[in-house]
């Protein structure tokens, strides 16, 4: 019988040291962000758009494998444009607020008064595995401070992924959030 008690006491030890663990576990919130490839003369290639001095890398410089040149007997695929459509209410400013299109890698067709800029701030806030668009955690114990009636919503893709972000500047988690987009989000006036 002291046999089937210790077996007993192992499995509830087992049991209660697995629940443990998986409690402890960190959980994913978000799926890895992909950054997209560099599409040069011989193919996509890279571990992203960006060179190693954080610059788009241009097709041509070495960065890909020329002994590969000429093997692809498919057409390239495209490499992916990222694309944002930024929607800004109530800055403060009218030539701040409206609709504005920006376009990164290549960056050609914005109506973004700052697209050169805002691109720049993306790729340094692109990181793998992190969603720069993320929101405030829900739980995050922020200031009770207003920071103006300023709303933008950005739609599009960025890094190959989809996006569809809300900001405002209602509290101070909100407000450093918007600066943190700044140029890409308007500098306010509140």
């Amino acid at each position: 019988m002291s046999h089937r008690r210790s077996s007993s006491l192992f499995f509830t030890a087992v049991t209660a040291a697995t629940a443990a663990l998986a409690l402890a576990a960190p959980t994913a919130s978000a799926a890895p962000i992909p950054l997209p490839h560099h599409l040069s003369a011989v193919g996509i290639t890279g571990a992203g758009h960006h060179g190693s001095d954080g610059r788009p890398a241009p097709a041509g410089s070495g960065a890909e494998d020329a002994g590969l040149a000429g093997s692809y007997a498919a057409p390239l695929p495209q490499a992916p444009v990222d694309h944002l459509t930024v929607t800004v209410r109530d800055s403060g400013s009218a030539r701040t607020d409206g609709t504005f299109e920006l376009y990164c890698h290549p960056d050609r067709g914005s109506t973004h008064r700052k697209a050169r800029s805002a691109c720049a701030k993306l790729d340094g806030m692109t990181r793998w595995g992190r969603d720069p668009f993320a929101p405030v955690p829900q739980n995050a114990q922020c200031t009770m401070m207003y920071g103006g009636p300023a709303t933008a919503h950005v739609t599009g893709t960025w890094a190959g992924r989809p996006v569809n972000a809300d900001f405002r500047r209602t509290n101070g988690c909100e407000i450093s959030r918007w600066s943190r987009f700044e140029p890409l989000l308007p500098a306010t006036s509140s």
